[in-house]
């Protein structure tokens, strides 16, 4: 039986969405495409009229997760969702520059490509509302406060010490307020 476009379309947008929460959940190497396929309620067989291959797959996930969303983004508003305990603790539904950025080191062009233009975006978004008299203070505000967040994740996530995770989000969070 042939699938129409429209439905190929939403089949790609499931598939799309799995992979990045199995990705962001259990890492890139951990999950196949046989995990994706299922879990986006398809046969691994169909996977090819999608995707060349896993690299293929992973990159354009990237592509996928990164890619703008709709409206302004306030950066201390961003901050405050951003720097809560249940985004840190939500792997899977988590910040995928948090959850697969350094395993994107290691993964094709292509996915680095996708990893440096979804960074370059929300460097963009941000500078938007950063605090600064110049473009080039606001960038400057926006690319700290980024990394900021996004290392406090990633170092919220690695203790095991509950309170530890939470007194990193919290001072980060302050130390962008006060910035």
């Amino acid at each position: 039986m042939k699938v129409s476009r429209e439905q190929m379309a939403l089949n790609r947008q499931r598939i799309l969405e799995e992979a990045g929460r199995l990705f962001r959940a259990r890492g890139f190497e951990s999950v196949t495409v046989a995990e994706v396929m299922k879990a986006a309620g398809l046969t691994h067989g169909g996977f090819y009229g999608h995707f060349e291959s896993k690299d293929d797959l992973i990159a354009e996930t990237l592509a996928h997760a990164l890619a703008p969303g709709s409206g302004e983004i306030d950066l201390a508003r961003f901050a405050e969702g951003y720097l809560a305990p249940g985004h840190c603790a939500d792997l899977s539904g988590g910040c995928t520059t948090a959850g697969l950025g350094a395993e994107t080191i290691r993964q094709s062009p292509q996915a680095r490509a996708a990893m440096t233009a979804g960074l370059r975006r929300q460097i963009e978004r941000l500078s938007r509302s950063a605090p600064g008299a110049t473009g080039e203070e606001k960038r400057r505000a926006a690319i700290g406060s980024w990394a900021a967040m996004v290392g406090a994740v990633i170092l919220a996530r690695l203790s095991d010490d509950l309170e530890l995770s939470d007194e990193m989000l919290q001072q980060t969070r302050a130390w962008i307020d006060r910035a």
